[in-house]
């Protein structure tokens, strides 16, 4: 692998996970479709959102996608830990940045029908948050949820935007390009450049 491949890499997931990075104030209840029609459902796949079948549930988007014959417009992946465990499992669907909490298997097919096939948002699945208090029909993405919205992630920034298990994704957000610069360098380099980021410890 050289730096001409990984930028190929980088470049082309960009474009196609793009989408979930798209910037939204508010949702409206018929815009659960962007305009290309494209989705991408990140399911969380943290321990807390398994223990209440998270995994089953991702499964059965799946199935029911494909039913469907949905899968050139819906891509579904497991992600990390989207943060409030206690109202799982949660899903977010974007580019509007839907946030679905408190999930059944028997909410799957009405996900499918109502929003994936007609583009309309369904207010009884919304994280409470996410649910507009001032003006009917209007919902807050998860990014602008009073939990979200005053975070800075640092070491995890990515985390509910990528698929852990597609290294794809990974290389997007900059993934290895440390190790093929440090691969790189002399040793007199990478000693000088540890020495200018100021890393402490052990």
């Amino acid at each position: 692998m050289n730096k001409e491949k990984l930028d190929i890499i980088r470049e082309s997931r960009l474009k196609e996970i793009s989408l979930r990075n798209k910037k939204q104030d508010i949702i409206k209840k018929n815009m659960g479709l962007s305009e290309d029609g494209k989705i991408h459902v990140m399911v969380c796949g943290d321990t807390g959102c398994q223990a209440s079948e998270s995994l089953i549930i991702k499964e059965r988007l799946h199935k029911k996608v494909q039913e469907n014959k949905l899968e050139d417009k819906v891509e579904i992946h497991q992600t990390g830990c989207v943060g409030r465990c206690e109202v799982g499992p949660n899903i977010v669907v974007y580019p509007q940045g839907i946030f679905y909490s408190g999930l059944s298997l028997e909410d799957i097919d009405e996900i499918v029908d109502v929003q994936f096939k007609n583009g309309e948002i369904i207010e009884r699945l919304l994280f409470d948050e996410a649910k507009g208090q001032e003006v009917d029909d209007q919902y807050i993405p998860v990014d602008e949820v009073g939990f979200y919205k005053n975070q800075v992630r640092i070491a995890l920034a990515n985390c509910g935007k990528i698929d852990p298990e597609n290294i794809d994704d990974y290389i997007a957000y900059d993934g290895y390009k440390a190790l093929y610069d440090v691969l790189h360098m002399d040793r007199d380099q990478v000693i000088q450049t540890v020495k200018d980021s100021g890393l402490r410890g052990r």
